[in-house]
């Protein structure tokens, strides 16, 4: 590990103005301390940001949820709002990591945690992520786990947060507060596809800061749920997973909220998805024709052509457990 100074602030101000200076953010550490114990990262400064008023999780004037930065993942899971307005995000939630780490990860750090892409975290191996311009071993290695959506020549890696999943199809935003003021990002807009830039993967400016995750109003009565595929059940991460949320009423389906996990080097939107079942009644029929359309677009690789058939298994499974008919 490189050396590296620390210091802990108590205001949003001293963060920002440390932050200003190339200090890099740090509250439960749960990715950041791994990357550099692996010598990926090595931050010369790191700001410590767990004394923050950032911890409340409150209702919006609009009817929507304010999820504050620093709320831990399994604060945010266990939140009785959380759980009756977005079942969705606590079941993403829950299906994260373990326990303990749960109980350290902040919702921000969650959304902001770097790729689980195995040649990223070796030093020895070609990653355009962590060193550009060195080319992306993945692309001719194994490539099970990779993306097969979002991909470029210049990387193939998967996002790995499931609660930005669930953020991505309740379209939520991101609070954001730097040495500019206050801004709002889209989540859409938020995570950042590779392109030719894969090192940078959010959009992030120096020195600013997440304070609050919201998640808009959305129609009620609204039915949502999360699925994750995976290799064990417990601590890994999704080979695909299906966010849905669905606004019934009269027996007709007026908004859908989708996307994927797993699949894509970000939190993979699915609107024609979302535009094929709205309007209509839902079907057996419906719920297969739907879930066709979600690969669309996809790239696989050598290793990870199962994963076009899984996703769509996947979506199509939750929304008819979503939808009423398992």
């Amino acid at each position: 590990m490189h050396p590296f100074t620390y210091t802990r602030v108590s205001e949003t101000r001293e963060a920002i103005d440390a932050g200003r200076r190339g200090g890099r953010y740090i509250a439960g550490g749960t990715t950041l301390v791994d990357l550099m114990r692996e010598t990926v990262e090595h931050p010369e400064t790191l700001v410590d940001i767990s004394r923050l008023p950032l911890r409340e999780i409150t209702a919006t004037e609009r009817g929507g949820l304010r999820i504050g930065a620093l709320v831990t993942m399994s604060e945010a899971a266990a939140h009785p709002k959380v759980r009756t307005l977005y079942p969705v995000v606590s079941e993403a939630l829950e299906l994260s990591a373990s326990a303990q780490l749960r109980n350290m990860a902040s919702i921000g750090g969650n959304i902001m945690q770097r790729t689980r892409c195995t040649y990223f975290r070796d030093v020895t191996a070609d990653c355009n992520k962590r060193d550009p311009g060195s080319g992306c071993a993945a692309r001719d290695g194994y490539n099970r786990t990779h993306a097969i959506l979002g991909t470029s020549d210049s990387c193939v890696a998967t996002h790995p947060s499931d609660a930005a999943v669930a953020f991505a199809a309740l379209e939520a935003s991101v609070h954001l507060l730097g040495p500019d003021g206050e801004r709002r990002v889209p989540f859409a807009d938020f995570l950042l596809k590779p392109g030719d830039t894969p090192q940078r993967e959010q959009a992030v400016r120096q020195g600013e800061l997440i304070t609050a995750v919201e998640i808009p109003a959305l129609p009620r009565p609204l039915k949502s749920g999360y699925l994750k595929v995976r290799d064990r059940q417990s601590y890994e991460f999704a080979l695909t997973s299906a966010a849905v949320a669905l606004h019934i009423k009269s027996g007709v389906i007026h908004e859908a909220k989708i996307a994927a996990g797993g699949v894509g080097t970000v939190p993979w939107k699915l609107p024609e998805v979302e535009r094929h079942l709205v309007g209509r009644r839902p079907s057996d029929a419906l719920w297969t024709a739907a879930a066709e359309k979600a690969a669309e677009g996809a790239r696989p690789l050598a290793h990870n052509r199962f994963k076009v058939a899984l996703l769509r298994r996947t979506v199509e499974r939750q929304l008819r457990v979503v939808g009423g008919m398992k």
